[in-house]
């Protein structure tokens, strides 16, 4: 069995309309070619500035999410909804970064929320995403109608490959990451961090980028990829608003997998997580 799957590369900014009319068109056009699992970008809805993005922020069931489910219905996929700013409607003082999973039938499979916060500095901009967001606490592995595996992770949680070894440990064939890397990190780090997340898990990875500038001029690298589970890219795009498409062989995956069962020689009988670690 093949799953078709798509990346969908977007330049969001502050104008939530054109956002979604963007990624509208975009996922139709990869619905269009065959695709069946469909990733969009980190906070694809609104890229902004912390406040004016916290200001926004919807709940599970906003205009954001909405759009997302009857997309899905619409054109039978199943749709990695990016991620957006959650408001929380437990704590409406909170706020999340958010990746939801909707199948098929528009219905809500999977809610992710972001683990590991943004804060750094890169080439002279600091980024403090923990200023605005609470960092989530669960690790999340959902299903496609096919029952494919799909991890669901967020752009920085790509640095934490524990993360994504759990994932697979929990029977992820697939690992999406949307994202929103910045140009100079998307330029020096992440084919090689998402080849690795690949090969050293046999899993498909789906990532989706964001692509050019949004306010208050923060750059993101675009090259939003596919790849394979033996680290082979799939589809890589161009910088430029657009889906890229590609088929995920699941038997060949069995086949990597079985002809090299790294996975099934996994010592945790002698790993030992130390008391102390140095940063």
């Amino acid at each position: 069995m093949n799953l078709r799957a798509a990346a969908i590369q977007l330049n969001s900014t502050e104008d939530k309309q054109r956002n979604l009319a963007t990624a509208d068109r975009l996922t139709r056009a990869a619905a269009a070619q065959g695709a069946e699992l469909v990733v969009l970008p980190e906070k694809f809805n609104q890229l902004a500035e912390p406040e004016r993005m916290s200001a926004d922020a919807e709940p599970l069931d906003g205009q954001s999410l909405q759009w997302a489910g009857q997309a899905a219905r619409e054109l039978n996929i199943d749709l990695i909804a990016g991620s957006i700013v959650e408001r929380s409607q437990a704590d409406p003082d909170a706020r999340f970064n958010t990746s939801v999973h909707i199948g098929r039938d528009g219905l809500t499979r999977a809610v992710y929320r972001k683990l590991h916060l943004f804060d750094v500095e890169v080439a002279g901009t600091t980024y403090r995403e923990s200023d605005c967001l609470s960092a989530g606490d669960e690790i999340v592995v959902s299903h496609t109608a096919e029952d494919v595996e799909v991890g669901m992770t967020i752009c920085y949680d790509l640095r934490f490959p524990e993360l994504y070894r759990i994932l697979t440990a929990r029977g992820a064939r697939v690992l999406a990451v949307p994202s929103a890397f910045t140009l100079t990190t998307t330029r020096d780090h992440w084919e090689p961090l998402l080849r690795a997340r690949a090969i050293e898990n046999q899993c498909f990875v789906i990532a989706a980028n964001q692509i050019g500038t949004s306010p208050p001029g923060n750059r993101s690298g675009g090259r939003s990829m596919i790849v394979d589970p033996w680290g082979v890219v799939l589809a890589q795009a161009p910088d430029e608003e657009t889906a890229i498409v590609a088929d995920c062989e699941l038997a060949r995956q069995r086949e990597i997998r079985e002809r090299l069962p790294a996975l099934s020689h996994r010592r945790e009988d002698a790993y030992r997580w130390p008391h102390e670690t140095h940063a």
